[in-house]
């Protein structure tokens, strides 16, 4: 037997929680199993193994039973949280693998008592209610019964943290770690480091809606022409109302905002409606007034220097 170099050692009862997330662990198999299995079948007929459903699960179930309680004494999520099976029966502290026997009514009342649920479900939903009535009360009763019993255990179980399930408390199977538990040394550098980030990514977005980008972008072009400085020609050039200060063209009906530089009156008119505080990207004046320039600029001009 796989666990048999354990016989003998002295073990620590395994902690209600740890039982627990054990049981959960194998649902969450035993539906990943099912899932992936049904899976195979995509390409068939609908409904290939509605009929016969719980004998594959059965099939299934019992192919997990040879490799995990045979064989290891431990289902898969007390693999994972190393935790075993002890054979209670024994009444020693040491450890004691499980018989032959326990192992086999485990299967019987595991699997087959699932099977069992599933097979008496469909055969009394497909015949007549009449003929059936008092064996399914009896059935009904048994099963009722059967959950009380198990809500009783799990009371217990909360109580005394021995047996989480009804059959491990009838079979006398106890769950109990391999090795026993030392301190883990947890190292949260990673968690802090993804709180730090994720503060960080929460304040960006709380803040980048308020910031005015297209300001910002006026403004830094501005810094970089006044940084950067221009010749008198190209002063001259800007100020003789060559060109507009946005888009850099001839301006279209040049308009002023208060300052010697030309706009195009819809690339100033669209800035404006985009933000209140528009200013000037060349001086940084505010808009204070959408005003015509006064006097006409030629064609001719362009073309004469």
């Amino acid at each position: 037997m796989a666990a048999s170099h354990h016989n003998g050692k002295k073990v620590t009862p395994a902690l209600r929680i740890s039982q627990l997330d054990a049981l959960e662990l194998n649902k969450a198999l035993e539906q990943l199993v099912w899932s992936q299995f049904t899976q195979c079948f995509h390409g068939f007929k609908p409904g290939l193994l509605a009929r016969f459903e719980p004998e594959v699960k059965a099939f299934l179930w019992l192919f997990l039973w040879r490799f995990t309680i045979y064989s290891r004494n431990a289902t898969v999520g007390q693999t994972i949280l190393n935790i075993q099976y002890k054979n209670d029966l024994s009444q020693t502290q040491n450890y004691q693998t499980l018989s032959k026997h326990q192992k086999l009514w485990y299967l019987i009342c595991t699997v087959g008592g699932r099977w069992l649920e599933e097979r008496c479900y469909d055969l009394f939903s497909n015949r007549p209610l009449e003929s059936f009535r008092k064996t399914k009360y009896f059935i009904n009763l048994a099963a009722g019964l059967l959950k009380l019993c198990e809500l009783l255990n799990f009371l217990i179980f909360l109580q005394k943290g021995k047996f989480a399930t009804l059959t491990e408390r009838i079979l006398g199977i106890r769950s109990v770690f391999c090795q026993p538990q030392s301190i883990r040394q947890i190292g949260f550098e990673y968690m802090n480091r993804e709180l730090l980030w994720h503060g960080f990514a929460e304040f960006l977005i709380f803040l980048l809606p308020l910031i005015n980008m297209q300001k910002l972008k006026l403004r830094l072009s501005s810094w970089s022409l006044a940084v950067a400085g221009c010749s008198n020609k190209e002063s001259s050039w800007v100020t003789g109302s060559k060109e507009c200060c946005l888009c850099g063209e001839w301006p279209t009906m040049p308009h002023t905002i208060g300052c010697s530089h030309v706009f195009c009156y819809y690339c100033l008119k669209s800035n404006y409606l985009f933000d209140m505080y528009f200013t000037c990207p060349k001086c940084g004046i505010e808009v204070h007034d959408l005003q015509p320039l006064k006097y006409k600029i030629e064609m001719k001009e362009v073309y004469t220097q």
